[in-house]
């Protein structure tokens, strides 16, 4: 494949990357619109709170806790930061570090700003109200780490270890599997509305999708080879 035929596929998917991010995005500020005017994602919130919640105890609620850690900060950002450090050291290159710390960077600053601007109440203090005086619950961090995190090792795995390369499909079905465990979690143990974890994925969906269209704007000597 020619020069130019290389830098036409890699605008084409920068270009597409850029769509879906915006889309992604857009469908946040949609659920943020449903949760301000208490519209039908808000309504279905207080629904999913009405149905009995399941007391786990036991082993049932360290397997719980286990998957709920999936989305926590600390073990992803670590898990991210090693793989990043490893994979930089083994081509002799930054670029798997600068996106890491950035992906981190956007989402505490991203995320974690939103979370406090709406400030909304836990599910479990059994009210629901937005600007509560504290870290927020909308839009979920566990949902958005999840998705933004394991994405970005993801896709790290497959932009530079060959055995990934053609493996893109099951990076994407895990990474899938993991947000959607995290979510299902929360919502067992009643830690997030409903609304809050979609919110949490379209945001952290978006952040990721928008590196990686950072990542082919500017692709580094290595992918240019």
């Amino acid at each position: 494949m020619s020069w130019g035929s290389l830098a036409i596929l890699r605008q084409q998917e920068r270009n597409r990357a850029i769509k879906i991010s915006l889309g992604l995005l857009l469908s946040f500020l949609i659920v943020t619109e449903q949760v301000l005017t208490k519209s039908y994602l808000y309504q279905l919130d207080h629904r999913i709170k009405a149905l009995k919640h399941h007391t786990f105890r036991g082993m049932q609620s360290h397997l719980l806790l286990a998957l709920d850690d999936l989305g926590l900060r600390s073990l992803t950002a670590t898990c991210l930061l090693i793989t990043a450090v490893l994979i930089a050291y083994k081509y002799k290159s930054w670029r798997p570090i600068n996106l890491s710390v950035l992906a981190l960077v956007l989402l505490n600053g991203v995320v974690g700003v939103t979370k406090i601007v709406f400030g909304r109440t836990k599910p479990r203090l059994k009210i629901d109200m937005l600007h509560g005086g504290a870290v927020g619950s909308y839009p979920s961090g566990h949902s958005s780490n999840a998705l933004l995190t394991w994405g970005m090792l993801a896709y790290l795995l497959y932009r530079y270890i060959k055995f990934w390369a053609n493996k893109k499909g099951i990076l994407i079905l895990a990474v899938g599997a993991v947000t959607f465990l995290v979510c299902l979690v929360s919502l067992v143990r009643d830690t997030h509305w409903f609304s809050d974890l979609i919110g949490g994925v379209f945001l952290g969906g978006s952040l990721l999708v928008l590196l990686i269209a950072a990542d082919r704007a500017w692709p580094s000597e290595r992918q240019l080879s």
